[in-house]
């Protein structure tokens, strides 16, 4: 596991580990290792995307009370080990709703705690999470904007290059496209942007070679 220290909110911290698993969707199935995120103190923090492992989750949360186990989206991968963190944490499972139906392919039987919406501010640690709904991957597909860390969790919304996959069911180029355009590139430029594969990247990086793509989508 890896801690950053961001600048702002005294106490709060980013830790992340990397989890392996497997995606499935469309009759097919990858090989995958996914970005978890652990934002709080000592003492309490948040999980955005429980992912392949609740046992690695739990161990890196430790002792903290967890106050929710947040979800960016409903596909498999970014969902699988949530209802077992929250078995053993008593934390609620958050999810937008817009993403029940991806949910109930992995969960028929275990409904989410609570729903996401836009403009909710999750409160953890001293420090606030804003939900974006930025669907297009996914039509509940939320970012999670932390103004006081100075970062963005974007789930498979935006990573380091370019917009998430929108060739599978559920998906929408010209929607993802609007929604980082909208949502995203309006953040403050130095903003970091913790993705759910692969390495961070900065607001700014991206917006230069975004613009191609924001043209295409319209």
């Amino acid at each position: 596991m890896t801690a950053e220290s961001p600048h702002g909110a005294p106490g709060a911290r980013i830790d992340h580990l990397v989890t392996s698993g497997t995606f499935s969707l469309d009759g097919g199935t990858w090989e995958v290792d996914n970005n978890v995120w652990i934002v709080g103190d000592d003492s309490e923090c948040v999980v955005i995307d429980a992912a392949h492992d609740a046992d690695a989750i739990a161990e890196a949360v430790g002792g903290r009370r967890l106050v929710a186990v947040v979800c960016t989206h409903a596909h498999d991968d970014h969902i699988d080990a949530a209802p077992a963190l929250a078995a053993r944490t008593g934390a609620p499972v958050l999810l937008h709703p817009a993403d029940t139906e991806l949910w109930e392919q992995t969960h028929p039987d275990r409904a989410p705690d609570g729903e996401l919406a836009d403009g909710q501010e999750l409160a953890v640690a001293g420090t606030v999470l804003k939900v974006l709904h930025t669907p297009g991957h996914c039509h509940g597909a939320v970012s999670l904007h932390a103004p006081g860390l100075g970062a963005v969790f974007t789930g498979d919304t935006l990573f380091a290059g370019g917009p998430g996959a929108t060739g599978r069911s559920f998906s929408d180029f010209p929607t993802i496209v609007e929604s980082i355009e909208r949502r995203l590139l309006t953040l403050p430029p130095d903003t970091v942007v913790h993705t759910g594969h692969g390495d961070s990247t900065t607001i700014g990086a991206e917006a230069p070679h975004l613009q191609e793509w924001i043209a295409r989508g319209h």
